[in-house]
């Protein structure tokens, strides 16, 4: 069975730590356990989120920007990239090696295709970077032109960039080609390097932040994957999640979860791109989303918990 497994932002980095290489190495043996469980017996393509170090990397750009240029956010992500397969690749590697399985792990920065026209580019909403105050945001939106929105309940304000839909990933051929080989590969990781087509020369990075699981969805579709695997902070999801009447949901019809979505169950900022890129891949006939949390990844595909999205069930 082939399975794309898209690793939340903090299965390496976790709320509440500095960020050190070492608590992330710690972070990532624990979800390359599962990983390597999952891929003894299937073929494994793996994706991740990337805020929390997408963050630390903004952050060294401003408190350093008297000495050396800041990057924009496209070159950002991609450094996440890097450093997060990295990091994802050695425990991997170590994993495979203590349980003795000869596998070889790749990762590709991968770019993904946006359209220019798209609406998020007239509406900002995705939040990245540091809280400031009003008076820093202001000073910084004078000097750039940047949107920026106060997030009152944390007490600060943010800067917000487009979240467009993904289109294409331009490294699809590559990274076939390396499932097909036998190799377990990382890609499109943070949602990939938003790009437009900018004849004639290729392609051109833009400021945006892709959603993670739509392009983990659009990954599943190109190497033809039976499952598409969300990890998440909680097991399963929930209806009326934190109140009293909350009610799990185990396995459902695509049909079902799309009334739930409609009737506004899932939030846009938590929930809502999980569910909505599970309901995209489990229409296609023969596929099944599962929505669940790193721990309960394998017991998930060995005993059917979590939240799982078939058609026609």
């Amino acid at each position: 069975m082939k399975i794309v497994v898209a690793l939340g932002g903090n299965a390496l980095l976790k709320a509440g730590q500095s960020g050190t290489v070492e608590e992330q190495y710690e972070n990532v043996e624990t979800a390359c356990r599962q990983l390597v469980q999952m891929a003894q017996d299937n073929e494994l393509v793996i994706t991740h989120g990337n805020g929390p170090q997408v963050g630390k990397i903004l952050l060294q750009n401003e408190t350093a920007r008297d000495k050396t240029p800041a990057m924009p956010l496209d070159i950002c992500g991609a450094m996440s990239q890097g450093q997060i397969g990295y990091i994802l690749q050695q425990g991997l590697c170590k994993e495979f090696q203590r349980q003795n399985v000869e596998r070889d792990v790749a990762t590709v920065i991968t770019r993904v295709q946006v359209d220019r026209d798209d609406p998020s580019f007239q509406n900002p909403t995705k939040p990245i970077g540091s809280f400031y105050s009003r008076e820093e945001a202001e000073k910084f939106k004078k000097n750039s032109g940047d949107t920026w929105v106060e997030d009152k309940a944390r007490g600060g304000w943010r800067k917000v960039v487009p979240s467009p839909m993904p289109s294409k990933i331009v490294e699809e051929k590559i990274i076939k080609e390396l499932v097909a080989g036998g190799y377990l590969v990382i890609a499109s990781g943070g949602g990939g390097v938003p790009v437009i087509a900018d004849e004639p020369a290729g392609y051109k990075g833009i400021e945006a932040v892709i959603d993670k699981d739509l392009a983990g969805e659009l990954l599943a579709t190109i190497v033809d994957a039976d499952v598409l695997m969300i990890l998440t902070d909680v097991s399963e999801v929930y209806l009326n999640y934190g109140k009293p009447d909350q009610k799990k949901l185990g396995t459902v019809s695509v049909e079902e979860m799309e009334k739930y979505e409609e009737e506004g169950h899932f939030g846009a900022g938590s929930m809502g791109p999980k569910v909505n890129a599970a309901i995209r891949f489990a229409r296609k006939k023969g596929k099944t989303a599962i929505i669940t949390s790193l721990e309960n990844a394998v017991k998930a595909l060995t005993e059917n918990t979590g939240t799982q999205l078939k058609s026609g069930v």
